[in-house]
């Protein structure tokens, strides 16, 4: 569970696949990652749900850098936020009270 990074060894690519938990998603109709990486965007990343109950999706980036992102999860009342909570650290959004979790590859 959690974060996963598989390196590639052709080039300097990560493989990493997010999950967010059932728990941290229980009530969830849709969950998309958004961050720096797809420039916040709230739709070009939908997660899959997994049997299971978890949500997952896989994508590449490129190494040597960190990444902000956090998941938009949307149920029958709106929208919420969560971070990863096996992020590599957390980082201040800019937004009163509120956190980004930060990937670093």
């Amino acid at each position: 569970m959690g974060l996963q990074i598989r390196f590639l060894k052709s080039r300097p690519i990560g493989k990493v696949t997010f999950r967010l938990p059932k728990e941290a998603a229980a009530e969830a109709t849709a969950v998309n990652l958004v961050g720096e990486f797809n420039n916040w965007d709230k739709t070009t990343l939908p997660m899959t749900r997994l049997k299971n109950g978890e949500f997952k999706v896989t994508i590449d980036l490129p190494v040597g850098r960190e990444y902000h992102f956090r998941y938009l999860i949307s149920n029958p009342e709106g929208t919420t936020w969560e971070n990863d909570w096996t992020a590599d650290k957390y980082a201040s959004s800019g937004f009163f009270g509120s956190e980004n979790s930060v990937l670093v590859l």
